[in-house]
């Protein structure tokens, strides 16, 4: 059975002890489901969505630790691409095989049941990644709109921008 970990804010974990993973809302891309990464060997990777998660105003992050069979189908891809339905080992070969596995999401299309879950754990609140993954390693435009006199470190950012640039 292959084990994944969905990530909810610590106010519904009671909700979840009680009742399991609820699905979100249906949409054209995706029916009603739950979102997890698999867990991998690497921390980072399993849990690499709990900062752009908190972004959404949420404070605190718990892992929801769970366990699906090895057969079932999920949808993986990279979430700004086009995801494919393969089993759910399928999927974990495909994330750990991965040039680079960050910003790959795994989506369950069905309800994650109160006797699937495996634990739950408190996290580290600083893993991961914001905006995008590899955000930090991109050049920003630095002109005058995008980095207005008087930002933060605006001199500084406007000066590496020109320096890249020549």
């Amino acid at each position: 059975m292959a084990m994944f970990v969905h990530l909810a804010p610590e106010k519904d974990i009671a909700s979840i002890k009680r009742t399991g993973i609820k699905p979100c809302r249906n949409t054209d891309e995706y029916p009603g489901g739950v979102f997890a990464m698999p867990m991998t060997p690497e921390f980072y990777i399993s849990h690499q969505w709990l900062r752009e998660l908190k972004r959404c105003g949420q404070r605190t992050i718990s892992g929801v630790y769970f366990r699906i069979p090895d057969d079932e189908l999920v949808l993986v891809g990279h979430y700004n691409q086009r995801h494919i339905e393969v089993a759910a080992d399928s999927a974990i070969d495909i994330i750990m095989h991965a040039e680079n596995s960050e910003g790959y999401q795994v989506y369950i299309p069905r309800k994650i049941e109160k006797n699937e879950i495996h634990r739950v754990k408190s996290l580290p609140q600083v893993v991961g990644w914001r905006y995008q993954p590899d955000s930090h390693k991109q050049w920003y435009c630095g002109c005058l709109v995008c980095v207005p006199v008087g930002s933060i470190k605006g001199k500084r950012k406007r000066d590496a921008w020109e320096l890249s640039q020549s």
